[in-house]
């Protein structure tokens, strides 16, 4: 491995100054925590795309045989690196996007109708040189690895490639691309009174004992000139919404943009965590309501229930590849603020059994219980019977897998989807929002509940016109 120390940047800044390079990939802890929001990572230019979709894995449109998760294991395993001490955790991997319906590579699931077998369900890119950030210490470098090339030639592959990101940010920031001209006009999946059937349905299957609760969501959808600039809403959304799971992704024919305040899984070492969130209240602009919104939330019988089922299931996930006994919950449905939200979040802690790595982990917990249910499977089977559309990415998870094997993916919520394809070469936009249904649910509260969820992103769209 490689590095250079360089003068520090705002992510965000540097980004801008690296995506003319291609395949760009931020993964931005807007919003500043001592731990949860320390590093943020900036890379462009990959060296390989491993992607999955209805028939299997593929590497650089190269079909892969055995299930994805082994194919990319052994993918990852050809580009061994030993980090750089003191340097921030990821130093080169896979960086992309895992979607919802990745899920039926992982179980037996009722299939949602226009689930598309060509479309990817999951992308990640392959990088070997990245910019590293420690947001806390007010440091950056430039990493390399020198992979895809042979040994004798790493070193000299690492050394242009970093020399080539560090002119990219040398060069004077870009032009910043103009807001769009026009708001979205949002559609919405739901009505108010369809909302509440979905709600009284959920409620139904939990009387007959099919399930203790279910994740609800309904999604907005809205058509944007060709020219609408993703990454220009990205920055107006981390500016509207900072949150410590964040990420700006781009492809050729997709842009995600989040700002999820949610860790699914991370692994560093054998040390496993999650950090479920289960419950929601909204924020009020006057100190002393604010406050009382959140001790009422802390005290809520029906939030602190949904919260610890979706611990117990957290736990019963990650302890099938965690040694014996060595499952914790050290946080039990503490409150955290957000820029629009409170939340009741959970921390879920384990260490990886022998044998056991990164991938066993995510097969044995995805998609995350925090937005499926309990017991998963039928919840999940529910959610797709109700929603009756695919999810896409939406609570599938956005992050990193290092070639060291270590691991951290959000939970993709408060996440916005940019795809092209219409005829008159428009971009869909897509949005979803949705909660946590339990017998004690009342519909019209869960469905103030998912605007109150999705106002921030709705915000920046409107600071974007």
């Amino acid at each position: 491995m490689w590095q250079t120390r360089i003068d520090f940047l705002d992510p965000a800044e540097a980004a801008a100054k690296l995506r003319p390079l291609g395949g760009l990939a931020l993964l931005d802890s807007a919003m500043r925590h001592e731990m949860l929001g320390r590093y943020a990572t900036v890379a462009v230019s990959p060296f390989a795309s491993f992607t999955v979709d209805g028939l299997g894995a593929s590497l650089d449109g190269t079909r892969l045989a055995g299930p994805p998760l082994d194919a990319l294991r052994g993918v990852l395993a050809r580009y061994p690196i030993q980090t750089l001490p003191g340097l921030p955790p990821f130093q080169g991997g896979a960086i992309g996007a895992i979607g919802y319906d990745f899920a039926h590579h992982l179980e037996r699931l009722d299939r949602p109708p226009g689930l598309d077998p060509a479309k990817p369900v999951l992308r990640l890119n392959l990088y070997d040189t990245i910019l590293a950030f420690d947001l806390r210490e007010r440091s950056a470098w430039i990493v390399a690895s020198g992979h895809p090339a042979a040994d004798a030639d790493r070193e000299v592959r690492a050394r242009h490639r970093m020399a080539e990101i560090g002119q990219a940010l040398a060069a004077p920031m870009p032009i910043r691309p103009q807001r769009s001209r026009k708001p979205p006009a949002w559609a919405s999946s739901v009505t108010r009174e369809s909302y509440a059937t979905a709600i009284e349905a959920i409620r139904a299957y939990i009387l007959a004992g099919d399930i203790y609760q279910a994740n609800f969501a309904q999604a907005f959808t809205a058509r944007l000139d060709a020219d609408f600039d993703a990454f220009r809403f990205y920055l107006d959304l981390r500016a509207a919404n900072p949150a410590p799971f964040a990420a700006f992704l781009e492809y050729g024919d997709l842009a995600v943009c989040s700002s999820s305040p949610e860790r699914f899984l991370k692994l560093s070492g054998t040390a496993v965590e999650t950090r479920p969130i289960k419950g929601t209240a909204p924020r009020s602009a006057d100190p002393a309501e604010d406050e009382a919104l959140g001790q009422t939330l802390l005290a809520s019988e029906k939030d602190r229930a949904e919260n610890v089922m979706i611990v117990d299931l957290l736990r019963n996930d990650i302890a099938r590849v965690c040694r014996p006994d060595s499952v914790d919950v050290p946080v039990l449905c503490g409150l955290e603020t957000y820029a629009s939200v409170h939340h009741l979040v959970s921390v879920v802690t384990g260490e990886l059994k022998p044998g056991a790595d990164g991938l066993d982990l995510l097969a044995a917990s995805f998609p995350g219980g925090s937005i499926t249910g309990a017991p998963k499977i039928r919840a999940m089977d529910i959610i797709t019977e109700l929603e009756g559309r695919p999810r896409g990415i939406y609570c599938g998870s956005i992050g990193w897998i290092g070639f060291d094997g270590a691991m951290d993916l959000n939970i993709a919520i408060r996440t916005v989807t940019f795809e092209n394809g219409n005829e008159d070469g428009a971009r869909t936009a897509t949005l979803q929002a949705g909660g946590g249904i339990t017998i004690l649910s009342d519909a019209a509260a869960e469905y103030e509940e998912t605007l109150a969820k999705a106002a921030r992103v709705f915000d920046a769209f409107k600071a974007a016109r």
